[in-house]
């Protein structure tokens, strides 16, 4: 039975031959982690129709030779151009696609100037386009960062009180899940009490906590290379009235757009399922991001639900669902689940309690 590297680098070879692409030049990590499972921070993959390179340098190559046992494995000295045009030479590859989304123009025109290819031809997306799609593997590892962050924040509950800064709380989320074997946070951890709770990005400051406050935090872990995400507003004491009603809506907001995540619609469809609601209650200038986004190797990917979600989607697609009404002066509430689609049952992989929760 082939492994799922092998299965993914099968699909690529589909896409390379469909294209007129005699080899890729993979160098983007989250990509090159995917194909290879190799997770150093350089490397370049050369993938043909019937051969794989891996060329890294002196620090990596023992790493590599463990982590990508399909790949033949070249250092490179000098310069990795150089290297890589020997492969070119030795395999015969004319047309050579490149990430365009990835490589910088600086590197670009050094391709154009010292790679001995008739052309190099972008991908259009095609690497991240497969990886929309989580396979069975991708799927446990990311189930285990969701239960990470799910641990942390049944932990962080009994933290939270008034005069605790919201740093302070973020460095406790960040601590807790390193020690539950993370490798690390999948970005800046967003703690935002009282008024700085409207701001929908309000990463975690030296403000305290004080009662009455709404705090919303927002944070994930990554599990071998897999990043999760989810985001709980709770209350410091009895709730201001209007908060309570807001979050009330998102809350219903959320669980709809939730069930109807189902294959075979767009992400603006989804999207709609939160935004029409959260608009008929008179809060719709009040959700100003996407409802969503796909989750994997990296926080941020496609699938998009939002207002320019266009992609259809499809079984083993990981996306958030997280709509938030932000009213500046007062505060605001986000609740963020992940989920797979599945069918017309999506699976919600978050844990934690939805239901207004007051310390």
């Amino acid at each position: 039975m082939k492994s799922q590297i092998e299965n993914r680098i099968d699909k690529l070879r589909l896409l390379l031959k469909e294209k007129d692409m005699d080899a890729v030049l993979v160098t983007k990590r989250e990509n090159y982690i995917y194909l290879s499972g190799f997770n150093g921070s350089s490397a370049h993959l050369i993938i043909t129709q019937n051969d794989a390179f891996l060329v890294t340098d002196f620090r990596y190559v023992e790493q590599a030779v463990k982590q990508a046992p399909l790949y033949e494995i070249i250092e490179y000295k000098d310069s990795i151009l150089v290297t890589i045009n020997n492969v070119i030479k030795t395999k015969g590859i004319d047309i050579l696609g490149f990430e365009e989304d990835h490589v910088t123009c600086k590197s670009y025109r050094e391709f154009e100037e010292k790679l001995n290819v008739k052309e190099i031809k972008p991908l259009a997306g095609m690497i991240d386009n497969l990886r929309m799609k989580k396979d069975k593997g991708e799927l446990e590892l990311i189930k285990k960062a969701v239960k990470i962050a799910d641990d942390a924040f049944s932990h962080i509950l009994g933290y939270i009180k008034p005069g605790v800064k919201e740093i302070e709380v973020a460095a406790e989320l960040e601590y807790f899940i390193k020690k539950q074997g993370a490798r690390g946070v999948s970005f800046d951890t967003i703690v935002a009490s009282g008024y700085r709770s409207a701001l929908p990005h309000g990463v975690a400051s030296e403000k305290a906590i004080e009662q009455g406050d709404a705090v919303t935090m927002d944070f994930g872990a990554i599990y071998e290379d897999y990043c999760s995400d989810m985001t709980r507003t709770v209350f410091v004491g009895k709730p201001d009235e209007e908060l309570s009603k807001i979050y009330n809506i998102v809350l219903t907001a959320q669980q709809n757009a939730v069930r109807g995540a189902k294959k075979g619609l767009t992400g603006k469809e989804i999207d709609s399922i939160a935004r029409d609601l959260i608009s008929k209650e008179g809060y719709g200038d009040c959700f100003g991001h996407g409802l969503g986004h796909g989750v994997g190797l990296e926080i941020h990917e496609e699938p998009r639900l939002s207002l320019k979600g266009s992609i259809i989607m499809d079984d083993g697609m990981v996306v958030t669902v997280e709509p938030g009404i932000y009213i500046p002066g007062l505060g605001g509430v986000r609740i963020e689940d992940m989920i797979v689609i599945n069918g017309d049952n999506p699976l919600v992989l978050t844990g934690s309690s939805r239901e207004m929760i007051i310390i």
